[in-house]
């Protein structure tokens, strides 16, 4: 594959998923990205072996892997002047600083920007945060079920008033994994930028201006028009200005999504493969300002033609419709989604019980149509040793440093 990081070094402190993702991104375009962990606990994240209710195996452990594969670990305890010090020395050598420890915690353990800048001065220096590097609550941490989800305006919007509470964020690290590609493009900015100027900068991306950007087309409109709109009850039918956009349900109780924002010569076409080819020829549809003038009667006579055959007959029969749509699918049928295996979404590799490949997601950007080759996700300081004596450090000073818990 097409390796456009090679040459790149970053240092990580971070843990969890949303910063640690950009760092994935980064090394599955050829970063060297040495991830720094606690000695003894590691990344807090190694410990969550529940999601959504189901077990998670520790040697197999997906949520972890997701946003880690391809890097090196290296255990550096950094609450000690010992392990500040070797922090510093790995700077030294590196472009970025990826981190999202809060303000107080870098100041504490003095892996602040004006740390590392006095050990680097040309170093990227890249915050991920929940809520911003600035304002009355740069302190506070948060999650993407937090920040990304509930505080940014993205559940009230998803949620129908008619419902008794918001919906809840149903897909684990899904801020955090959109957060974390942003991250990655803004360190490929500034490294484009320190080419042409020699100069590193400080960029921030929170978890709330994630959400912010992805939600952009929708808040801006409210600043304009002031008017908050919200997602309607889930039903079987067209809109009620037209009748070719919304969701209708097959007759196993799958949903098929119609989204032809623009009619135009889609008429005949979209009854005829929908089975009613009869509808075509009525009066009430014979172009686009009488469909929607009677959006309504088209619904009906879509809701009951889709509702006439399974899901699979129409996930495949509607394949040569010329008009947008898309079957509502589940994860599972995701895994066998045709165009999304052709794709390369999937990318294999080594489990760390050494069995079966494990499957994950590659990320969203493919250079010359390649699929990506990577690695497991590091164990907990599985490569300090290698690192530190690729840095210069002699076996005693390894050895010492090991003595007083400063690495491992």
């Amino acid at each position: 594959m097409t390796h456009v990081m090679k040459g790149v070094r970053v240092l990580e402190v971070a843990q969890f998923t949303f910063v640690p993702a950009a760092g994935g991104i980064l090394a599955d375009w050829g970063a060297d990205v040495i991830k720094i962990e606690h000695p003894v606990r590691g990344d807090t994240q190694r410990g969550f072996l529940n999601m959504g209710g189901v077990t998670l195996d520790p040697q197999r452990h997906t949520l972890f892997e997701h946003p880690n594969r391809g890097k090196r670990s290296v255990g550096i305890d950094v609450s000690t002047p010992e392990g500040q010090a070797v922090l510093y020395e790995l700077a030294k050598t590196c472009d970025v600083f990826l981190t999202n420890y809060l303000p107080q915690v870098r100041q504490k353990n003095k892996f602040d920007v004006e740390h590392i800048r006095a050990v680097n001065p040309d170093i990227i220096y890249a915050r991920g945060s929940a809520l911003g590097n600035k304002g009355p609550e740069r302190e506070v941490g948060g999650f993407d079920g937090t920040c990304f989800w509930s505080r940014s305006g993205v559940a009230y919007s998803m949620t129908p008033a008619e419902m008794e509470g918001p919906l809840t964020q149903g897909i684990a690290a899904f801020g955090d994994s959109i957060g974390g590609m942003f991250i990655a493009g803004g360190i490929a900015a500034a490294l484009y930028n320190r080419e042409k100027t020699g100069e590193g900068v400080e960029l921030d991306v929170s978890l709330l201006s994630a959400a912010w950007w992805a939600s952009g087309a929708l808040v801006s409109q409210v600043m304009e028009t002031g008017i908050v709109t919200r997602n309607p009850m889930p039903s079987s039918g067209g809109s009620t200005r037209n009748p070719f956009m919304g969701n209708f349900r097959t007759s196993d109780g799958g949903t098929i999504n119609l989204c032809m924002v623009s009619p135009t010569g889609l008429i005949a076409d979209t009854f005829a493969h929908v089975g009613v080819p009869e509808a075509a020829a009525d009066p009430r549809f014979a172009d686009v300002r009488l469909l929607i003038e009677n959006a309504g009667a088209a619904s009906d006579i879509l809701v009951k033609a889709f509702a006439a055959q399974p899901f699979a007959y129409w996930r495949q029969h509607l394949k040569t419709m010329k008009g947008q749509w898309a079957p509502i699918q589940s994860f599972e049928d995701l895994l066998t989604d045709e165009q999304a295996i052709a794709n390369d979404m999937i990318v294999e590799v080594e489990g760390g019980d050494r069995g079966a490949p494990l499957r994950l997601v590659r990320g969203p950007v493919q250079f010359d149509g390649k699929p990506l080759e990577t690695t497991r996700a590091p164990q907990a300081s599985e490569h300090t040793e290698l690192v530190l004596m690729e840095l210069g450090l002699d076996w005693d000073r390894i050895e010492a440093l090991k003595a007083k818990g400063a690495i491992a």
